[in-house]
């Protein structure tokens, strides 16, 4: 098979060519290449499939049907790898509930699906980290609700195992009773509030942590500029930590909350106008480290309820590369080579995983997109429904798997 006229895009950048692939491998890149299959690609791009380690199942009931879903849904939005969040229900902290996932991974379609593990297990005491990561968990996540000895073991299995720990930053004594963020947008609503303060508080402790010990540590979903430019000083001193932010907290402003919309519930809140511009400007600076659509799908019941008691999340997996293309590539906040360092390169090493490069030799795991296509979002559980994105996610290669999304 040969895909012609297409635009390479991968982390170092954009070149037409065609692409010849046999047997699931990436076998010549060159021009004017021939084969009785073709597929013109007529100046789409052909980039890597997309990685988000941050997602949620249905309410996030882990079951072999909800994995399923999710990986066909990710696919459609150019995401070929996930990562399920350990926080499900039953909470990934024990053999039987590892297992039980990991035949529900049994012959998926769709998107390549891993599993986190949660460290804590219900009563805030340690689960069974070792075996869990030696029968195929992929990494351990930690909410910062561990008190500090148990942070500490934590650390000290992260350490003994080199691998890197998923933290989620947050201080149960203050998120207990807020629903939103702190601010003017909660007083005119009359909703509680949450102060940025129970991430930017835990960050601090958890890069004394990762300092002390030598480990790695993403911090999941951050939502405050302070918390990145913490992260970022710590860097400087040689301090392995990274950040992960969602498009949504890139994007919108805790004023989406206005009415009560419930679809701009999320965990950690929408950030305020002013501090959506400081996410902004760290995104161009280089200071975030990857992305995430932060997907968290709620059946309506849970969702068409009063705002305190709608369940956190929206949904974005499908609309995924479309999302970030209009949002941030024609936005002008990313160019699509740096797009890809930050939702295919960063998240796959964050795993262990090398991902983010079109070359000859390799297995082809990778994606048409045209990016003059224009889609419309009819959803109601997204942010952006009734909005119109611009590019199309239309085919993608996965190894000897092509799937094609036009009808």
């Amino acid at each position: 098979m040969v895909v012609t006229n297409a635009i390479i895009c991968d982390v170092r950048g954009e070149k037409k060519a065609d692409i010849r692939i046999e047997a699931g491998l990436i076998t010549e890149i060159g021009e004017n290449l021939n084969d009785e299959n073709t597929i013109d690609a007529n100046g789409a791009y052909f980039m890597p499939l997309l990685v988000d380690t941050n997602i949620r199942l249905q309410d996030s009931v882990l079951n072999s049907r909800n994995i399923k879903a999710i990986a066909n849904e990710a696919l459609r939005g150019g995401v070929g790898h996930v990562v399920l969040n350990a926080d499900s229900n039953p909470a990934i902290d024990n053999e039987v509930v590892l297992e039980f996932a990991q035949n529900g991974l049994s012959e998926l379609e769709g998107a390549k699906v891993d599993l986190m593990i949660n460290t804590l297990k219900e009563d805030s005491t340690l689960s069974n980290i070792a075996i869990l990561l030696k029968r195929g968990a992929i990494a351990p996540y930690m909410s910062t609700i561990a008190k500090n000895d148990v942070a500490i073991k934590i650390a000290q299995y992260v350490q003994m195992y080199g691998v890197t720990l998923f933290c989620k930053a947050e201080d149960n004594s203050l998120i207990s009773s807020g629903v939103m963020l702190e601010g003017d947008i909660s007083a005119k609503l009359g909703l509680a509030g949450i102060l940025d303060l129970s991430e930017v508080l835990h960050v601090s402790r958890m890069i004394e942590i990762a300092r002390h010990f030598n480990i790695r540590i993403l911090f999941k979903s951050i939502a405050s500029p302070r918390s990145i430019y913490l992260i970022n000083q710590a860097k400087k001193d040689g301090v392995d930590v990274q950040c992960e932010v969602s498009i949504h907290h890139i994007i919108k402003s805790d004023e989406a909350c206005e009415n009560f919309n419930t679809t701009a519930k999320l965990d950690p809140p929408l950030a305020s106008a002013s501090d959506v511009t400081l996410l902004q400007e760290a995104l161009k600076n280089n200071q975030i480290d990857m992305l995430t659509t932060l997907h968290n799908p709620s059946s309506p019941l849970n969702k068409e309820v009063a705002f305190y008691d709608a369940e956190y999340g929206c949904e974005a997996l499908s609309d995924a590369l479309p999302l970030y293309y209009t949002k941030l590539v024609k936005s002008g906040l990313l160019s699509m080579s740096e797009l890809i360092k930050l939702a295919v390169e960063a998240p796959s090493k964050s795993i262990g995983k090398v991902a983010g490069l079109i070359e000859v030799g390799q297995k082809v795991d990778a994606l048409l997109f045209n990016p003059h296509a224009k889609i419309s979002v009819n959803n109601g559980q997204s942010l952006y429904n009734g909005e119109e994105l611009d590019g199309e996610v239309f085919m993608s290669f996965q190894g000897e798997n092509i799937s094609s999304f036009r009808e």
